[in-house]
């Protein structure tokens, strides 16, 4: 969008992508019926009502402003402006009765999206070309609300089946895990994050600048630890020996008493003649049998507690970004598999599916090294804490963004899940969360140095 347009072209490909992540949310929420609008189903997060209003604020705030457009509902845009992050045990203690009915915050998305597309295509308008930060903003509105699609995922993936509109459950996958191995990655520097002014290169505020680090040789395992393998740490009593875990994870699985990872299920069938616990996977619209092959969904406290019985550990940013997008002569790539852009044929990612698949499953995505599945499936682990690159500088219109929870208390986790979409996949794209929080789709591998 050049600065001397008049307006924004309504077939810029950014409007294009803003209309096809509108279109990914709101075919996800109608897979709720409307009485579980006002459910939540993680308790540290809010109800799926807000989740409705949120997008459309969120897109508002960003950029009605910017328009001068006149404010729909000052009371709305502001309850529907943030999500929360608690930590330290805190809860949300709203309830139904605190929300505004599905009907008025429809009536509000409605006026929001129409009042900003108006803006958008309007000569009369001010340009979006024209402001500040450009095509920025829009690059900001469409990964938001592609990124609240993946949180969307796994909510609705937390809410009973009988709470959402029937679908057909996942076909039973009974492959064997692949046998689990690592190799040698060789020294050399491994670059984080990107440059700024690279043209077209969009990137979040923690996404800058570059950092390039001297990593040493280490081992790496080729396929993220999956059920199968984790299964092995269940039944050896892993989570009942408090050696394998910090101090802060024991005492937080001792509260909320977790014996097995959270999308795990006890097959009902057990009884005391097959006194064998037989478990199974929940997958988002019906449980089917512990696929084996499929990576273990697993928070970061358990993850760590399964490399230190492992006599392991997790990698760091660093570590990751060699395996991953290094090569034996030291170059670099922006993929693991070369420069081409993702496709299916590399990975489970880009909502292509509503459950993970076998980590052997795309051998075209490995990477020079030969690790699989590494974008895609799952977000991985890292062992470093999220933290500003050198040269950092915080959104001026989004401040909190990256910098709010650069607090010691969240860890990197790089890859992507099955729910990822794939503008997300770039290289220096970070994603974080915090130790305890058991419900995305986040697994690990594991190093030694």
């Amino acid at each position: 969008m050049a600065s001397s347009q008049a307006a924004v072209n309504r077939q810029s490909p950014l409007l294009s992508r803003l209309e096809e992540a509108r279109a990914r949310t709101d075919d996800l929420f109608q897979l709720l019926p409307p009485n579980s609008f006002y459910d939540r189903p993680i308790a540290e997060r809010h109800r799926l009502i807000f989740y409705l209003g949120h997008l459309e604020a969120f897109d508002w705030n960003l950029l009605g402003s910017r328009f001068a457009l006149r404010a729909v509902d000052a009371g709305l845009n502001k309850l529907f402006a943030f999500g929360i992050d608690p930590v330290d045990g805190g809860l949300p203690t709203d309830v139904p009765s605190d929300w505004p009915t599905i009907a008025q915050v429809e009536r509000y998305n409605r006026s929001l999206r129409a009042q900003l597309d108006q803006a958008l295509s309007d000569p009369t308008a001010v340009a979006l070309a024209d402001l500040e930060f450009g095509d920025t903003l829009l690059h900001v509105a469409i990964e938001h609300r592609l990124m609240h699609a993946e949180t969307l995922a796994y909510l609705l993936h937390s809410l009973p089946v009988d709470r959402k509109i029937s679908q057909p459950v996942v076909a039973p996958d009974r492959a064997e895990a692949p046998r689990p191995y690592q190799v040698t990655i060789p020294e050399a520097v491994a670059t984080l994050g990107q440059p700024r002014g690279i043209q077209g290169g969009f990137g979040w505020d923690n996404e800058f600048e570059v950092d390039r680090l001297n990593v040493p040789s280490f081992s790496i395992d080729v396929f993220p630890v999956t059920n199968g393998e984790y299964l092995k740490f269940v039944q050896a009593g892993g989570y009942e020996d408090s050696k394998y875990w910090s101090v802060e994870d024991w005492k937080w699985k001792q509260q909320h008493q977790l014996d097995h990872p959270h999308f795990w299920l006890r097959h009902s069938s057990s009884t005391a003649a097959d006194p064998e616990t037989k478990w199974q996977y929940q997958g988002m619209f019906g449980a089917i049998p512990l696929p084996p092959s499929w990576p273990v969904y697993v928070s970061h406290a358990e993850a760590s507690a399964f490399s230190r019985w492992a006599g392991k550990k997790l990698p760091s940013e660093a570590q990751w970004h060699r395996a991953a997008y290094g090569t034996h002569e030291g170059t670099e790539r922006s993929y693991p598999w070369g420069h081409t852009p993702p496709d299916a044929s590399r990975g489970n990612f880009h909502h292509h599916r509503w459950e993970p698949s076998a980590v052997d499953a795309h051998p075209r995505g490995a990477s020079a090294f030969g690790l699989f599945d590494l974008l895609g499936n799952g977000w991985e682990w890292t062992s470093s804490t999220f933290a500003p690159l050198p040269g950092f500088e915080p959104f001026p219109f989004y401040a909190g963004y990256s910098a709010n929870f650069f607090d010691g208390k969240h860890f990197v986790l790089k890859g992507g899940s099955h729910r990822t979409d794939a503008c997300m996949l770039r290289r220096s794209f970070r994603n974080w969360f915090q130790p305890h929080y058991p419900y995305i789709y986040t697994t690990f591998r594991c190093v030694e140095e």
